[in-house]
């Protein structure tokens, strides 16, 4: 589990992390609601004057993993790995024209780095020769969270705080195959256009209170949505169709995966 959780203001603007502890005591008082889920994230109800310290947010872009960083003085508050699905789509588009393909390759690697602009953290990336000569430096382990670390100017005496970073893999939102078809070829179905049904969408993760029944009891997991109020749980060890009525919202679907190394 991380050691910290990560803080908004009114205005979605970043803050210091505080300690899970402090989290829920802000959770409890009600002067702070939950954001995101992964990473956990709170914003504050009210607005506050303080200014955050100095937190640097260093990526390692690669071809198949960018190692995500955050780096405040000479302590590493936060790391993480994100896989990328380039590979998949690269199978997924053998049989398409090789322009779109490379031109599809080509912008996916920054993608995430001009997205993580908008966030107003500075931002430090590097090539990867200088990369590993810090971390050789250092004597640091190979993992791409902790290359992310060594992005750029690094202090002599960096101290890592956290040795468990979030695992993101990418995923994509779903199917671009609009027509089902059969062994033969023939369309059988058709995708409905609309991806959301009483404000869930496939993918979601949800906590599920079912009442009575055959599976009666406290669940979280992932769900199938179908346009009607019977929806497929999905759980590691097993599957079960659940009325929507039933289904909080804990995680909306954005796209990837997310797991504690």
């Amino acid at each position: 589990m991380p050691n910290f959780v990560f803080v908004l203001d009114t205005t979605k603007k970043p803050l210091n992390p505080v300690h899970p502890g402090q989290g829920r005591r802000l959770l409890k008082q009600g002067k702070a609601a939950v954001f995101r889920r992964y990473p956990f994230t709170i914003i504050l109800k009210e607005e506050i004057t303080k200014t955050p310290k100095n937190i640097t947010l260093k990526l390692d872009p690669g071809s198949k993993f960018t190692g995500i960083a955050l780096v405040q003085e000479n302590q590493v508050i936060w790391g993480a790995e994100l896989q990328h699905r380039g590979q998949q789509i690269k199978d997924a588009l053998t049989s398409r024209r090789q322009l779109r393909r490379g031109r599809r390759g080509r912008k996916t690697l920054w993608k995430l780095f001009n997205s993580l602009q908008e966030l107003g953290l500075p931002i430090e990336t590097g090539s990867g020769g200088l990369t590993k000569f810090n971390r050789q430096q250092l004597r640091i382990p190979k993992s791409h969270w902790q290359d992310a670390s060594c992005v750029g100017q690094v202090p002599d005496n960096l101290v890592f705080k956290t040795n468990q970073p979030l695992l993101i893999k990418a995923t994509g939102y779903g199917t671009r195959q609009r027509c089902r078809p059969n062994k033969f070829g023939f369309p059988k179905s058709h995708a409905p256009k609309a991806k959301f049904f009483r404000g869930f969408q496939t993918g979601d993760l949800v906590s599920a209170s079912v009442p009575k029944g055959k599976f009666a009891g406290q669940y979280v997991g992932k769900i199938a949505t179908r346009f009607r109020p019977s929806f497929v749980l999905q759980l590691p060890d097993k599957k079960f169709d659940v009325h929507p009525k039933y289904l909080t919202l804990m995680h909306r679907n954005d796209g990837y995966n997310y797991a504690f190394q």
